[in-house]
């Protein structure tokens, strides 16, 4: 007599299934971790070969094989570079009133012309991205189309007459001169635009039915409701305007009036050399901030990458 095998009831063979799927899962999160960790390992490491490179001694940089955990790290290369940079003084309306360490003179120049530049370019882009999207006037999407179309001029090719404009108005070798050129941006207006159409025009209606002027109106209408833009347009005005480096370099000529990206390749090509310590010494102090700046509002760096896609 023979027996027959017992068949696996559908309970336990739904619950076989689901473990292998969930198996199967796992498996591949890990691989897919994996993979995400060595992409992240590839792309941090010359930054870590920066910082790395700023506490090694000089004489170690060019060492074969390189060192990839100093063995003497040392912070040598920053005083010097602190030290070789000389001593400037602050000018205010023409007037040199604090002295201090070039280095330190460079990052304040530096901050003033990136957070009053990035504060002016906010405040046009938006005035411009509300005007496009909510105000129609004659030609106003041809215009649009034209602001669009810059996108295609390299920025090299307006170089030249940019600076016989500026050397017409005087403006050579002042933060005056470095400013003026950057008062909108082509990006910034597109993004605030396609932000502000979205918005309910039915707001501005009530607002101007209680009697509110156009300036009251955006002010208080959509400046407020704006701001999730806007703050993505600061971010990367204040990012870009940071590491500036060709247009400053063509309009300052004065030591004290450098910013940092200049003064650094400055001293590079004056006093150091090929010393690649102190080099990467004034790289890794220029990308301290914006590491900060870009872990302190990462969640909006993110939020840019949506804010151009809204459909009108």
């Amino acid at each position: 007599m023979t027996t027959e095998p017992a068949l696996e009831s559908p309970a336990t063979s739904a619950r076989t299934q689901s473990a292998g799927r969930n198996w199967s899962d796992r498996v591949w999160k890990i691989i897919i971790l994996v993979l995400l960790i060595g992409a992240a390992a590839v792309s941090l490491f010359p930054l870590y070969w920066l910082f790395v490179t700023a506490i090694t001694p000089a004489s170690a940089t060019v060492k074969l094989p390189p060192e990839v955990i100093p063995s003497n790290p040392t912070l040598d290369n920053i005083t010097n570079l602190i030290q070789l940079s000389g001593t400037g003084g602050l000018r205010v309306l023409g007037l040199e009133w604090i002295k201090m360490p070039r280095m330190l003179l460079w990052f304040v120049n530096t901050l003033l012309l990136a957070l009053i530049s990035t504060g002016i370019h906010v405040l046009f882009d938006t005035m411009a991205g509300y005007a496009f999207a909510k105000r129609k006037f004659p030609g106003s999407n041809v215009l649009f189309w034209l602001i669009l179309a810059a996108l295609m001029i390299p920025g090299q090719v307006t170089l030249v007459p940019l600076y016989l404009m500026i050397t017409q108005f005087k403006l050579v070798n002042t933060f005056a001169g470095v400013l003026l050129p950057g008062l909108a941006d082509v990006i910034g207006i597109f993004l605030l635009k396609q932000y502000i159409q979205t918005m309910p025009s039915e707001l501005e209606e009530a607002a101007r039915m209680d009697g509110a002027s156009e300036w009251k109106t955006f002010t208080s209408v959509i400046v407020p409701l704006a701001a999730p833009a806007m703050a993505v347009t600061a971010i990367f005005a204040f990012q870009r305007y940071w590491n500036a480096f060709l247009w400053p370099l063509v309009v300052l000529q004065n030591p004290d009036l450098f910013t940092l990206q200049v003064g650094l390749s400055y001293l590079y090509n004056s006093e150091f050399g090929t010393n690649y310590g102190l080099l990467m010494s004034g790289a890794a102090l220029a990308s301290i901030p914006m590491i900060i700046f870009f872990f302190a509002f990462q969640r909006y760096f993110m939020q840019g990458l949506r804010v151009g896609a809204i459909k009108g």
